[in-house]
């Protein structure tokens, strides 16, 4: 007689997995909903779990839009290309950084994540905190301690890390990214990412000025 198996808790991996995919699917219905206007009900039709499941791995709406951020940024933040070796020059390790970020940063998900997020910013600040403070702040902080590195090593001019690195951030994103979040132009292609951060890199170390000009 075939024995029948009963499912049972799910492996540690496919908890994972499984928690993944949930945040996946409620980035996705956040982005397209916003924070106020969606209910744990439509996440919890649409990632094809019960609503049991939401509560307790996550507490409720906002632990889990904690958790979607939170996961975004630390895929994002272990993942940025920042570490300088005898093969890379500082240029080059800026262009990987840069075509990276702006590669994660202008996907639609996060464009229409990041747009209902300042929709809302007034009506709910603590999660306008949130996505600052374990988003865009973790990657300038990490940005900064690169930057101080390079100074320390002396190759790069002393001064505010801190405000070179958001020099730097600002460069990137730039008009371009203004007009995406409003609509008004699509998505780059990586040939387009790529020749607009190497202008910025170059620009950003070496200036406007050409190099017999008198300061």
């Amino acid at each position: 007689m075939k024995k029948t198996t009963r499912p049972g808790r799910p492996r540690k991996g496919e908890e994972t997995v499984r928690r993944d995919q949930l945040l996946d699917q409620a980035m996705q219905l956040f982005a397209e909903h916003g924070f106020g206007n969606l209910s744990l009900e439509t996440v919890a039709r649409e990632a094809q779990v019960s609503l049991r499941t939401i509560y307790s791995q996550f507490g409720g709406k906002e632990e889990l839009f904690g958790a979607v951020i939170r996961r975004v940024s630390d895929e994002f933040v272990a993942n940025l290309p920042l570490h300088n070796t005898t093969a890379d020059t500082l240029d080059e390790v800026l262009v990987n950084f840069g075509c990276f970020y702006l590669n994660r940063i202008t996907r639609s998900a996060c464009i229409c994540l990041r747009a209902q997020i300042m929709a809302e910013a007034h009506r709910l600040p603590e999660f306008a905190a949130e996505f600052y403070r374990n988003g865009p702040e973790r990657t300038l902080e990490r940005l900064t301690e690169f930057f101080a590195a390079e100074q320390q090593a002396g190759r790069l001019v002393e001064g505010d890390a801190r405000f070179l690195a958001g020099q730097f951030l600002n460069a990137l994103r730039g008009e371009r990214f203004h007009r995406q979040q409003l609509g008004l132009e699509a998505c780059p292609t990586e040939a387009e990412t790529l020749a607009w951060v190497r202008l910025v890199v170059q620009h950003f170390l070496h200036g406007c000025l050409p190099a017999d000009a008198v300061p």
